[in-house]
């Protein structure tokens, strides 16, 4: 069976990696396709493509926008896309355009809390206003030994209910969806296990989705648990979605599985 990773991220977002290292380390690995799906922006697809040619493995263009769905912050994979749509080129951003206000109130909280200088320390990390994330806020906070990992930083400080975290509208599911379908793109709900929706929410949102034109759902990835697996290869069967397999890939040390190395989609 082939071996295709269809969720990473590269410096052109949170990741370690600049594109061609993440396509060459995936080539290492054996992958034979890789899809290059950075947060809300499609800057690091060229440099990707031209080392996945290099490399002999195929080049899935792809990008992971952020979206708010009710209370939920949800992720929606754009995998095939035209990267020049300019549909899809003004929805990133518009999205992007939000991080820095959301990083800026991350980072006055953070004052209340004895962490001062963050915004800058993480800004330096990201290298660009429209790239900034919680991710860079807890390498920072890893950096300088405040916590023992960006894991650590979440659970402590920056996700949802923590001290850090802060509420903020991302994209909407109807035009995150419209976007990649309208650049030619298959829309995938990433990794539905780790929103921590009960059975009633799971299900809406399932449907919502795949009334507005969502294909697939990630099944095996790095932010399920091997034992979910199957749990979600019967939602994807259940509601007639296609499943992708994606290692969710940040950087060496940071992800649990490095790109080409997610388990099976069928045992």
């Amino acid at each position: 069976m082939d071996n295709f990773d269809l969720h990473n991220h590269s410096t052109a977002s949170d990741g370690l990696l600049s594109p061609s290292q993440l396509v060459e380390l995936g080539a290492r690995h054996g992958v034979h396709a890789i899809a290059l799906t950075d947060h809300d922006t499609v800057d690091g697809l060229e440099e990707a493509a031209a080392a996945a040619r290099k490399c002999g493995v195929r080049l899935v263009e792809g990008v992971e926008i952020s979206v708010s769905w009710g209370e939920t912050t949800v992720h929606v994979v754009g995998l095939g896309i035209d990267p020049a749509d300019a549909s899809l080129a003004g929805g990133l951003q518009s999205v992007r355009d939000g991080r820095l206000g959301r990083a800026t109130r991350m980072a006055d909280s953070s004052r209340t809390w004895g962490h001062p200088g963050h915004l800058e320390a993480a800004l330096a990390l990201a290298g660009s206003e429209q790239r900034l994330s919680r991710t860079h806020f807890a390498r920072h906070l890893a950096e300088s030994g405040a916590v023992r990992n960006t894991q650590h930083a979440f659970d402590k400080y920056l996700g949802k209910g923590k001290p850090a975290f802060v509420h903020h509208r991302w994209a909407g599911l109807e035009d995150a969806v419209g976007w990649i379908v309208g650049a030619g793109g298959v829309a995938v709900l990433a990794h539905p296990g780790r929103y921590g929706l009960k059975p009633l929410g799971r299900a809406t949102l399932l449907e919502e989705f795949k009334r507005l034109g969502g294909e697939a759902i990630e099944v095996v990835t790095g932010s399920h648990r091997p034992e979910e697996y199957a749990t979600w290869r019967r939602v994807a069967e259940e509601y007639g979605f296609l499943a992708s397999r994606g290692s969710d890939f940040h950087g060496p040390g940071e992800s649990p599985v490095e790109p080409g190395g997610a388990g099976p989609l069928c045992p």
